[in-house]
């Protein structure tokens, strides 16, 4: 699979261990974050991995900031992201199978570690349900 990753200030620990975690597993991965503990501008590092979703050169997209609100503001601008603020491994599979977000936005002041990487994991591992779900699904985009 490949996935677009991007970070701010408060998720370089994070990107790198989910980034080692998913290379381990065989995906290939995009690295727009920063590495650097700096205060720096979540959209410089959102924008690119939207793009990368909205276009569909990547499966699907993980982006990483103090609380996961700002980065998931920005994405959701795209036509075709559906960028999903995710803090347990319940509302990760939910925000899947309902609501078939393609970027999953991680809130690491207020996650672990192995929680994010669990939660990543189950954003990769779970498919959309569709059915009854799909109808809401395309009522997202803004159609005015």
């Amino acid at each position: 699979m490949t996935i677009s990753i991007g970070n701010d200030h408060a998720g370089p620990d994070y990107k790198v261990a989910i980034v080692k975690h998913l290379e381990a597993k065989g995906h290939t991965l995009t690295n727009y974050g920063t590495n650097s503990t700096d205060s720096v501008d979540y959209p410089d590092f959102v924008h690119p991995v939207a793009k990368d979703v909205d276009s569909n050169t990547v499966d699907l997209g993980i982006l990483i900031c103090g609380s996961a609100n700002g980065v998931a503001m920005t994405a959701n601008k795209y036509p075709k992201v559906r960028a999903g603020v995710c803090w347990t491994n319940e509302i990760t599979e939910l925000t899947r199978l309902h609501n078939n977000a393609n970027i999953i936005c991680i809130p690491a002041r207020f996650t672990s570690i192995p929680q994010a990487i669990k939660m990543v994991d189950t954003f990769l591992n779970t498919a959309f349900e569709g059915g009854r779900h799909q109808k809401r699904v395309d009522k997202i985009p803004l159609s005015c």
